[in-house]
């Protein structure tokens, strides 16, 4: 069984950061386009970023540009999210997802995505 799964969030204050992981199971995450979206209750779930399999392509939603980076580690399977400068509205349950389609192509739809991690809580308090 394919898994992804996720750490790092926790309850922060407003202004500061986080470092979320994403660890996949299995070796053929090398090649997938990887996600991150997050979901609040009473909201539809929201894209954050996306990163291609070699890293070499970013895509961030407008609320997250300029204050998160997503990045990857093949050798360990890994993707991250660096989140800096959080604010209360990025509280959320953050998921991250897989693209087994060798596509780097609609990556902030979150339709686009074949596999996903149970979540991690994060919370920014004011």
């Amino acid at each position: 069984q394919v898994k992804l799964v996720e750490s790092g969030g926790g309850l922060v204050q407003v202004g500061d950061s986080l470092r979320l992981s994403c660890v996949a199971s299995e070796d053929t995450f090398k090649k997938d386009t990887m996600a991150w979206f997050r979901l609040t209750p009473g909201k539809e779930r929201e894209s954050v970023a996306a990163i291609s399999w070699s890293g070499g392509f970013t895509h961030y939603s407008s609320s997250v540009k300029d204050r998160f980076t997503i990045s990857r580690d093949n050798d360990k399977n890994a993707i991250y999210l660096q989140m800096d400068n959080l604010k209360p509205e990025d509280t959320a349950v953050y998921y991250c997802a897989a693209d087994h389609s060798g596509r780097y192509y609609r990556v902030l739809e979150w339709s686009t995505y074949d596999y996903w991690g149970q979540g991690t809580q994060v919370t920014v308090s004011s």
